[in-house]
């Protein structure tokens, strides 16, 4: 099952260090399977507030996506952004292909009672 890192991540100026992230970053978790699926973007908001950009990576599971983020080669890079860029970052697991809500929801109903 796919595992994504979510980091909503503040607007920050550019410096030296937030483009040597940015230019390393993404060999960090190659050789965890992961790929960029949102790099940057702007959400659009439909409801709250959400401050800030937004960045998927898409891994193959959680395991290695863990693994990503706790790799030297990540570890080493790491501070170029928390120095330079105030955010969050998460780990999720993905759902599969067969997901189904109302599936979902029939087990949530049925635990009620």
């Amino acid at each position: 099952m796919p595992a994504f890192a979510l980091a909503n991540l503040r607007p920050a100026q550019l410096n030296e260090e937030t483009l040597e992230y940015i230019e390393k970053v993404q060999s960090t978790f190659a050789p965890f399977g992961g790929r960029f699926r949102v790099h940057g973007a702007d959400p659009e908001v439909l409801e709250g507030q959400w401050p800030g950009t937004v960045v998927i990576v898409e891994f193959p599971d959680v395991e290695r996506a863990r693994a990503w983020y706790a790799s030297p080669a990540y570890q080493e890079i790491l501070p170029l952004r928390t120095r330079n860029i105030e955010g969050e970052t998460i780990i999720l697991d993905g759902v599969g292909p067969d997901y189904d809500a109302a599936r979902t929801a029939a087990r949530m109903r049925a635990s009620l009672g």
